[in-house]
């Protein structure tokens, strides 16, 4: 009996120890190595994760803009400029410094954008961005950089002609943009804050966009493409990468985007671009009147039943308008078949007329529309204002 217990303790030792070390193996192997147990990981482990299957370099995915991105970018450039310390007569006199501080006759930076559009080395930008400026400086993709020279500039319509010296230089392909339709889709690149060229995508929001209080000849396209300080002067391109405007202004109460941006349609900056360059200033259509917005006030004065385009109250004796026959009462509806709406319109149009050149101008006169053919002249420049 004896021999028998004792055969069975050892018996029962053998198997706790057995088990003990098989559980410990158990434990070590599936802390360190739970695959070999063909576990899943535990909350330590690698993360199981999904992934898209690896595409081509090359292939761009559905609805990219990047060929358009990519052929635009390289023509835009960033702009440094740089204002001399202006001496203050009064700096030193120390009943100023007293009431207004020791002002520091510091120098002044700015930074905006610009557009080649030619080899030789011409590039379009805003006016606002170069005015003042001693020393402009031009910055490219490709890490090249050159100072610049001011070719001319043409506050009324916000633009400017700079031109570098530099070779192979990339230009930016023009567009069309009395095409432009709203909802088109549109690229606005340029170098915001300073921080780099920036490329971002929007639509066409609205087209002829005027009375802004921005520029004299407002024909402004507008988009929601995030258009913020540091892109003035950049480009609007459409999803080829051609251009369609010279970014120049945003609505904004905080200084930042807002969805709502202004450029100035390729059409205008050629025109201004050519006429600085050619002449050094630009040329624009003048016809001679005095155009008012079509008020009920004015209709009821001069019996004008038309409910759209602009009413003339004055004509200049001699001028183009006057030789061609228009008089005052008359409604100008359409200028090269392209309606009048309001006094801003009218006057961008005008503008855009090349002096000398037959145009032809649908007038309302006693609830009659007449065909006129009016020959633009020069527009005066404005008198200097008295000192």
């Amino acid at each position: 009996m004896y021999l028998q217990f004792a055969a069975m303790k050892r018996l029962w030792l053998l198997f706790s120890q057995t088990a003990t070390v098989l559980l410990a193996a158990y434990f070590v192997v599936g802390t360190l190595k739970p695959q070999w147990l063909n576990r899943s990981p535990t909350a330590s482990g690698p993360v199981a994760l999904f992934e898209a299957p690896a595409g081509n370099p090359g292939d761009i995915p559905a609805g990219s803009f990047r060929l358009a991105a990519q052929k635009a970018s390289a023509a835009v450039v960033s702009i440094s400029t740089s204002k001399a310390a202006r001496n203050n007569p009064n700096a030193n006199d120390p009943w100023f410094r007293f009431f207004y501080g020791d002002q520091g006759n510091e120098a002044q930076s700015g930074l905006g954008s610009g557009v080649i559009v030619s080899p030789s080395g011409y590039i379009l930008t805003n006016n606002h961005v170069v005015e003042g400026a001693d020393e402009i400086e031009v910055f490219l993709n490709d890490s090249r950089h050159a100072v610049a020279k001011v070719i001319g500039t043409d506050p009324d319509s916000d633009l400017a002609v700079l031109k570098i010296n530099l070779d192979k230089l990339p230009i930016m392909v023009l567009g069309n943009s009395d095409n432009l339709e709203v909802g088109d889709q549109v690229l606005a690149i340029g170098n915001p804050f300073g921080v780099g060229q920036t490329v971002t995508s929007g639509i066409v929001s609205a087209l002829g966009r005027n009375q802004l209080g921005i520029n004299t000849f407002e024909n402004f396209i507008q988009t929601d493409a995030a258009i913020n300080p540091g892109n003035s002067g950049g480009a609007l391109v459409d999803t080829q990468g051609n251009l369609l405007g010279i970014n120049t202004a945003i609505y904004s109460r905080s200084g930042g985007s807002m969805g709502i941006g202004f450029a100035i349609p390729v059409s205008t900056a050629k025109q201004v671009l050519e006429g600085l360059v050619k002449d050094g200033q630009v040329t624009r259509g003048w016809i001679g009147v005095e155009p008012n917005e079509l008020s009920p006030e004015l209709a009821e004065t001069f019996d004008v039943k038309v409910k759209e385009g602009v009413i003339i109250t004055g004509v200049l004796q001699n001028g183009p308008a006057a030789k061609a026959g228009i008089r005052p009462g008359d409604v100008i509806v359409s200028i090269a078949d392209k309606p009048v709406r309001d006094v801003t319109q009218l006057l961008s149009m005008v503008s855009g007329l090349k002096p000398g050149v037959a145009t032809r101008f649908v007038i309302n006169r006693k609830n009659k529309n007449l065909d006129l053919d009016v020959s633009p002249g020069v527009r005066p420049k404005p008198r200097p204002q008295a000192q």
